[in-house]
């Protein structure tokens, strides 16, 4: 076992086409796919392409399986920036402040409306301070500073705003470039214009591509989405690995499905009984005594 490791180590530290050893004068280079092999240079990497490939393509895979598999410690929301409390998966639960692109849960937000009301403040921004727009127009200025700073958060919601006008071509373009920027929402919504053909050719491969960053980003929908793909293509191991990482996160429709898997003896009991505590964990999480007042309120629509 020892001598095949040393071995390894030797091999590693040589060109893997031409043989060359990696010395002062000499700096090898890992190849980019698998990061197993070193190379001299690029005519070394070109000519060791063809007995290298096959290999480079199951490693880069499992690579990839390794960071797509990994269990999310939070969504792709994160936290309240406030009370430092896990925002929930439902959107309706929180406000993006168009100032600063932070979003914040509505238990702040509300609470902080009461104090401002009460002692006839000015309504300001609770993380920037910034002073809350008077007009439809201001508003949408401060989003477009916050676009023009290349903020990927404001310029997803500036794609998010075009797509449902109609207008997917500059949705794409504002879609795009957040996510180059690692916006996972914006992943997520490039996923869905590749697979309803949105302005652009339906495309199986790159709507999976995003789904997949989107979904380690900590997307729950995306994972959830990912998991649905599996399953119609038949592997249900990989499927249900999804359904079980989202159900962690706290998404319901993945909870079920994972509990409805359990019943057709298609999830241990041990995983089952794993993502139902996770899954409760991450919904209590969110909880607190304000944002259950500003629910109770009806102040943000019925719940």
């Amino acid at each position: 076992m020892s001598s095949n490791l040393a071995e390894d180590e030797n091999v590693m530290m040589c060109c893997a086409a031409c043989g060359v050893a990696e010395v002062d004068d000499t700096k090898l280079k890992k190849c980019n796919g698998c990061y197993l092999v070193k190379y001299c240079g690029v005519k070394c990497q070109r000519n060791h392409r063809p007995q290298h490939k096959r290999e480079c393509k199951k490693r880069a895979a499992e690579l990839r399986d390794e960071i797509l598999f990994k269990q999310n410690e939070s969504s792709d929301l994160g936290d309240c920036p406030i009370c430092c409390l896990p925002l929930s998966n439902d959107d309706d639960k929180s406000i993006l402040m168009g100032c600063c692109s932070k979003r914040i849960c509505i238990g702040c937000d509300f609470s902080n409306q009461l104090r401002e009301t009460k002692e006839k403040l000015q309504k300001k921004c609770l993380f920037c301070r910034h002073p809350s727009p008077n007009s439809e127009e201001e508003a949408k200025l401060n989003n477009m500073k916050r676009v023009e700073a290349n903020d990927p958060v404001a310029i997803y919601e500036m794609g998010k705003n075009r797509y449902f006008e109609g207008d997917y071509k500059s949705a794409f373009k504002y879609f795009s470039k957040a996510a180059g920027l690692g916006d996972a929402e914006a992943h997520y919504l490039l996923s869905v214009m590749y697979r309803k053909g949105d302005n652009v050719e339906k495309d199986e491969k790159k709507e999976v591509y995003h789904l997949e960053e989107a979904a380690i980003g900590g997307h729950p929908y995306a994972r959830h989405n990912l998991g649905c793909r599996e399953w119609e293509n038949g592997r249900m191991d990989r499927a249900i690995k999804h359904y079980i990482i989202a159900a962690k996160l706290g998404h319901d429709r993945s909870l079920e499905v994972v509990k409805k898997n359990y019943t057709n003896g298609y999830v241990s009991k041990e995983d089952f009984a794993a993502a139902l505590r996770a899954h409760q964990a991450a919904v209590d999480a969110t909880k607190s005594p304000q944002r259950e007042a500003a629910e109770e309120s009806n102040f943000y629509g019925e719940n």
